[in-house]
C-alpha cells in the first residue's frame, strides 16, 4: 500500500507542532529537536516538517510497504524525470531504509522510499 509523504522546512518547530496538531487533530508519531512526523490514515499520509533550511516545500514523495513495491514506485519516478539516483540503507528523518530521488520539470524533489 502506497502512501503519500510531503516534507516542509519550518522556521519554529514548536509553533508547527501547535498548529498541524490542530488541523490534524492528533500527535507526531515521532517528534525530535528538529523534525516532527504525523503518520495519517486520513488522508493516507506521511506528514513531516524540520528546521535547517529555508522554510517552505522540502520535497514530496511515495512511501511503500516492501522492495517489490519500492521497485515499481522508483521505476515510474525513473521513467517520468528521466533517471533516479538511488540509496540503500540511508539513513534519514531518524529511520533506515532505501529510497530514490528523482526531480519533476518544475525543480521539485520527489522520494521514493521505504523504511
Amino acid at each position: 500500500m502506497k502512501r503519500l509523504h510531503v516534507h516542509l522546512h519550518v522556521n519554529d518547530l514548536g509553533q508547527s507542532v501547535r498548529f498541524y496538531n490542530a488541523l490534524f487533530d492528533s500527535k507526531p508519531a515521532k517528534l525530535e529537536r528538529d523534525y516532527a512526523k504525523w503518520m495519517l490514515d486520513d488522508p493516507r499520509v506521511n506528514f513531516a516538517i524540520s528546521t535547517g533550511a529555508d522554510a517552505g516545500l522540502g520535497h514530496l514523495g511515495i512511501q511503500v510497504d516492501d522492495a517489490a513495491e519500492l521497485a515499481v514506485a522508483t521505476e515510474r519516478a525513473a521513467n517520468a524525470a528521466g533517471s533516479a539516483r538511488e540509496e540503500k540503507q540511508a539513513n534519514c528523518c531518524y529511520a533506515i531504509g532505501d529510497k530514490a530521488w528523482a526531480t519533476d520539470p518544475q525543480g521539485v524533489r520527489w522520494e521514493t522510499f521505504r523504511t
